[in-house]
């Protein structure tokens, strides 16, 4: 692997900018490069106060590169893996768009969602960062299930239109300012009126089908739980929710016995967990907005099945994406004194 910058691709995306920070917070030994996703399109942005210009990705900016991260453009994954062969040392690629989730050669990784005995990481050309949720829920469910064994679970994921990047959230804006006034809503992403709504499906010219999106969260959830000690999958569904950001998730868990709320609570609390009690104001996804990791409350029992309870999930989408991107470029590049 080259020791050089890393370059972010769609450095202007929600995501990036949240890698953008974090990496500045974290990581600022780590040189960053930015460039565009969309072949021959160059813009003027900013990086680190500074105006710069972000031209699309080629075999310059490749060179020397120890990283490649893509935070949007699925196509442009494909067209730097093409420019990368032509490069005698290759840089690791990090996709965060799953366009390279089928490839034999790509490893599924999210650090903060593994075993600490499994967080080595395998070596590998590229590296595919989950959904979030499925990050989220691995954390969750594998923290209870070490505690208090799980018998079976049952999640509602409620997607946040920035999952669908800045053109899912211009379209529910601008929905929403339509039918407040009237006019035709604008349907190019979700193909049916999302805002004031909920969505089991999009309508069907969607660029993205929303059972495809639940079938990759499924299989990327499946794969994080294998992990031993492993457990068990939940039954799932994913509901397209009319908010700009963030996920909140209610999941129903059933015990082998119900260890009561304070027990639940004892054993979510620590790294990455945040747990509100009933003395605390519930979480919402407006309300974890920038915050790292996950946040339960609510936590109740279930009156008609005396050995489950009920849980509300909330965590900042691109927040738990970028964490375990910086985590993991750390982990690939190390601080230089950490190779002394």
């Amino acid at each position: 692997m080259a020791s050089g910058h890393i370059v972010i691709v769609d450095g202007e995306s929600f995501l990036a900018k949240d890698i953008r920070e974090l990496l500045r917070q974290e990581a600022r030994y780590l040189q960053v490069k930015l460039a565009s996703g969309q072949s021959g399109e160059t813009l003027l942005t900013e990086q680190d106060g500074e105006p710069t210009v972000q031209r699309p990705l080629d075999e310059d900016l490749m060179l020397d590169a120890a990283a490649v991260v893509f935070t949007s453009e699925r196509e442009a994954v494909a067209r730097a893996r093409e420019l990368a062969n032509r490069l005698q040392v290759k840089p690791v690629f990090i996709d965060l768009t799953h366009a390279a989730e089928d490839d034999p050669q790509a490893r599924l990784v999210a650090p903060r969602a593994l075993p600490e005995e499994f967080r080595e990481l395998p070596s590998a050309p590229v590296y595919v960062l989950p959904h979030p949720a499925a990050i989220v829920l691995a954390v969750f469910l594998r923290r209870l299930h070490r505690r208090f064994p799980i018998r079976k679970a049952v999640v509602l994921v409620f997607e946040p239109a920035s999952e669908r990047g800045k053109r899912g959230v211009d379209e529910l804006q601008q929905q929403t300012i339509n039918l407040l006034s009237f006019r035709a809503l604008p349907e190019k992403v979700f193909d049916a009126q999302l805002t004031f709504n909920l969505l089991a499906r999009y309508g069907r010219s969607a660029p993205e089908k929303l059972e495809d999106i639940e079938c990759r969260l499924e299989r990327q959830l499946a794969t994080l739980l294998a992990f031993p000690p492993a457990t068990p999958m939940p039954s799932l569904r994913l509901i397209q929710a009319p908010v700009f950001h963030g996920h909140s998730i209610s999941a129903w868990v059933e015990f082998d016995e119900y260890p009561g709320v304070h027990w639940l609570e004892k054993a979510l609390e620590g790294d990455y967990i945040e747990v509100r009690t009933d003395k605390h104001e519930p979480p919402t996804n407006v309300g974890v907005a920038g915050q790292p990791g996950l946040t339960v409350g609510v936590i109740e029992r279930d009156r008609n099945d005396a050995r489950a309870g009920w849980f509300w999930i909330v965590a900042d989408n691109h927040r738990v994406v970028a964490e375990n991107t910086v985590e993991l470029l750390r982990r690939l590049l190390p601080a230089p004194e950490a190779n002394g």
